[in-house]
């Protein structure tokens, strides 16, 4: 961070210098209230720390001139002559801390660390609410009846507090349609905080969603807040809730029911305020009858289900989604459409991949373009064959003359599919997993069976 330091004595301007600098902080010093005015109106800092008694300008009054700027920017008051009274007022003015002298220099540092920690939760989140203002505008494009049907589902639960369950295929929008239902709620001012229940072990999951206190295991050099924690006050996003092993549903549930959770390694409740947008690309329902995922956590998730259709069931939207990417990327080579030969080949394919599949394949046709009209010929041969019906993924010929046992053949298919979808996913399991409709644990069960793991 860059911090700005106001200290008038040169002992413990020197002294608090060097140890801001060794924790990697930049920091800009002066003695003086003016002085320091100066430098902030001329830069951009992150944190001003300055003495309460100065020459001429008090540190109150560099702390007002702070708020006025209307810069982001923390105030940490120092002062040798504290009273109750004078740490109320810096506060109610909008310090972020107050410390009376002597203090340890510890005592900042952590002061520091918690506005670092907060401002990297704050710039993640407004990166995030940028990225899925996007997503939402792109993906939600269209005027088919089950597009308007779910805009008009999410205005009527958006301002609830209920617990939802998004299902839908890859690439349909789940995180999207939980990023619009957040800010279209009364949470839309607190934090949106995404976890994806696939991409953690179960170990680092629960560190991940609950916190921990220092100590608690190895590596845990000091607290740390979870997920939840992070999330008061908004809205939790878990995604591929059905990756998430069975010993966290128990935690999860827990969660729900009482709104309080404990950090790994601590016995202390700490209480919640936290919205729960739970996502799914499978049948929950059918985990519950195999025992994969728990029936009473399910219900409970379950208060008001939202389901997103594929593409391949809303295929009126794709003329309207594909003008749009259109503008979106063609614009350098002045693409001005699609010929309707093109456009209707479009509309027969099945888009397994949904919108996310339709943006990329759009953009790859208008890389190959040579013309303002997107062509038959521009179109990936996968499109164009399954358009035409040609989309028979087993070679019959080859079978006829080498015929063998039905779960040899059953073996030699299901590992060329497996491989298939790894070469896709460019080798992301979870991303594998997603193209097969299968869980990540059984990806990976199945991966060791064929010796494909590395």
């Amino acid at each position: 961070m860059k911090i700005l330091l106001i200290e008038d004595e040169k002992i413990i301007r020197v002294t608090l210098t060097d140890a801001i600098r060794k924790k990697g902080h930049t920091v800009t010093v002066c003695e003086t209230g003016l002085q320091g005015l100066d430098f902030f109106k001329n830069d951009d800092f992150d944190v001003v720390i300055t003495d309460l008694k100065l020459p001429k300008i008090s540190g109150l009054e560099v702390l007002q001139a702070v708020q006025n700027s209307g810069k982001n920017v923390q105030v940490i008051l120092m002062t040798a002559y504290g009273t109750v009274n004078s740490a109320v007022e810096a506060l109610k003015m909008g310090a972020y801390d107050y410390l009376t002298k002597p203090f340890s220099y510890d005592e900042l540092l952590i002061t520091l660390n918690k506005i670092d920690e907060h401002r990297q939760i704050l710039k993640e989140n407004i990166q995030l609410k940028k990225e899925l203002n996007a997503q939402f505008n792109k993906t939600f494009i269209g005027t088919s009846p089950a597009v308007k049907k779910l805009l008009d589902v999410i205005e009527s639960v958006a301002d609830s507090d209920h617990t939802i369950l998004i299902q839908g295929e890859s690439g349909t929008g789940k995180e999207v349609m939980a990023t619009a239902l957040h800010r279209q709620s009364s949470r839309k001012n607190g934090p949106f905080v995404k976890v994806s229940c696939a991409a953690l072990s179960e170990s680092l999951l629960e560190s991940e969603l609950f916190g921990h206190e220092k100590g608690a295991f190895t590596g845990a050099i000091k607290d740390r807040k979870g997920r939840f924690e992070k999330a008061n006050g908004g809205t939790i996003f878990l995604d591929d809730i059905d990756d998430m092993p069975l010993s966290m549903q128990v935690k999860l549930l827990r969660v729900l029911q009482e709104r309080e959770i404990e950090r790994v390694g601590s016995s202390q409740v700490i209480s919640i305020d936290v919205r729960v947008i739970c996502a799914t690309k499978v049948e929950l329902l059918e985990r519950t009858k195999s025992g994969e995922f728990r029936d009473d956590l399910y219900y409970r998730l379950n208060v008001i289900p939202l389901i997103i259709p594929p593409l391949k069931e809303r295929k009126e939207d794709i003329p309207l989604l594909a003008e749009f990417f259109i503008r979106k990327h063609g614009q350098r080579k002045n693409i001005s459409g699609v010929t309707p030969q093109a456009m209707q080949v479009l509309a027969n394919y099945g888009w397994p991949g949904n919108v996310r599949e339709l943006e990329n394949i759009i953009e790859r046709m208008i890389a190959m373009s040579k013309s303002e009209l997107i062509g038959e010929n521009e179109l990936p041969e996968i499109v164009t064959q399954a358009s035409s019906g040609n989309h028979d993924i087993f070679n019959w010929d080859y079978l006829e003359n080498n015929l063998q046992p039905m779960d040899q053949l059953l073996a030699f298919f299901e590992k060329k599919l497996l491989q298939w979808a790894l070469k896709k996913a460019e080798y992301n399991q979870t991303n594998a997993a997603t193209l097969l409709a299968i869980s990540r644990t059984t990806l990976r069960s199945k991966l060791e069976k064929y010796d494909l793991l590395n």
